[in-house]
């Protein structure tokens, strides 16, 4: 059977690279005569596994080394509550930008645990944009501003990130860490759920500045603490080890693509190639985003009609086209791109795209 053409928002598309390597040792890894999900986390050769997936991001990233590389589970969801636990004390503000239904559930569970502010939002205008950084309101005693790098139900991406002077920015990367370089340095936290450009689902990669875990609340249950976590590197509890064996395998492939810098240029050739075909549609194709808020990972559209939008869905599966459905919540097209997505896959989508309205 071929594989796929996979645009699906997550759990996504793997590097078929990765799946064979994986499929290669997943009986006998390394002569150990297990696999490596039968392995004890205390193990030298899992901890070779736990070791190199650190190294590994931390070397692509260009992490500094004030930071703590963390293996956590629980995905973003768990950190929209962990971190207000660990963060938030009296007297401090938790400071949300809000541009789209992520970072609307992150504020929620903020609100639960301490005092909240709204810094900018983009909902009235139907989460179509990001806000300017000029827009954003902060606060004297903000304890941090949190935003969204990427919105994947409604297509949208921070191009530029907020900096403010004495204000820890703390990001969710779930859906576009790895797609293209970063200053780690200028954030005091990011964080990201693997299923989208880090591998299969089970593990969230933390990123954080060590003095912001030392000024962590220690009043909240052990689990929970970020200084528990780094004291015992990630390691507190059993960790999910297939989904970091497949962390590093993942990060040993974007490696030897060349590093972030090579997959950021593909990605905006393979997201070109989708947003063409939208844009020389004459209004067949309507994206959701706004141009100068165009997300390289989640390409966004609709067609002049609920029928169209059936009609196109339908053929698209028929024609090996998988995960092509707008989030139930927004309904439409989403075409997911993440860093494992083939260029051909994207290439043959445009063909689609362009036969589909030519056929109407």
């Amino acid at each position: 059977m071929e594989r796929a053409y996979n645009f699906n928002a997550g759990p996504s598309a793997l590097p078929l690279e990765v799946l064979k390597r994986a499929q290669e040792e997943l009986v006998n890894f390394k002569q150990t005569g297990m696999s490596v999900m039968e392995l004890s986390h205390r193990s030298k050769e899992y901890d070779a596994v736990h070791t190199q997936a650190q190294s590994m991001l931390k070397e692509l990233l260009q992490i500094p080394n004030d930071y703590e590389v963390l293996f956590l589970q629980g995905g973003a969801s768990l950190q929209f509550a962990q971190i207000p636990m660990n963060l938030l004390k009296e007297g401090k503000i938790g400071n949300y930008v809000l541009t789209g239904s992520w970072s609307e559930k992150a504020l929620k569970e903020a609100k639960l645990i301490g005092e909240t502010f709204i810094g900018a939002s983009t909902k009235e205008k139907g989460y179509r944009s990001i806000p300017n950084v000029e827009e954003i309101s902060i606060n004297k005693n903000d304890a941090y501003l949190h935003v969204t790098s990427n919105n994947t139900i409604y297509g949208t991406q921070w191009h530029q990130f907020p900096e403010f002077e004495n204000t820890s920015l703390i990001a969710d990367m779930s859906s576009d860490i790895l797609c293209r370089p970063i200053q780690v340095e200028n954030f005091s936290m990011i964080y990201a759920g693997a299923q989208k450009n880090l591998g299969p689902s089970g593990v969230t990669v933390v990123i954080v500045k060590k003095q912001l875990i030392e000024d962590s609340r220690q009043d909240i249950p052990t689990i929970l603490r970020y200084s528990t976590h780094a004291d015992a590197n990630s390691l507190y509890n059993t960790p999910p080890t297939f989904a970091i064996y497949m962390l590093a395998k993942v990060l040993e492939w974007v490696k030897d693509q060349g590093g972030v810098q090579t997959v950021e240029k593909r990605n905006i050739e393979k997201a070109k190639l989708i947003y063409d075909a939208i844009d020389e549609s004459n209004g067949f194709y309507r994206g959701h985003a706004e141009k100068d808020s165009r997300s390289l990972m989640n390409i966004t559209f609709n067609l002049p009609s609920d029928e169209l939008n059936k009609k196109f869905l339908a053929e698209a599966k028929a024609a090996g086209f998988v995960g092509l459905n707008g989030h139930r919540s927004v309904g439409g097209c989403r075409a997911s791109t993440y860093n494992a997505v083939p260029i051909e896959a994207c290439e043959a989508l445009r063909e689609f795209m362009i036969t589909f309205r030519n056929n109407q």
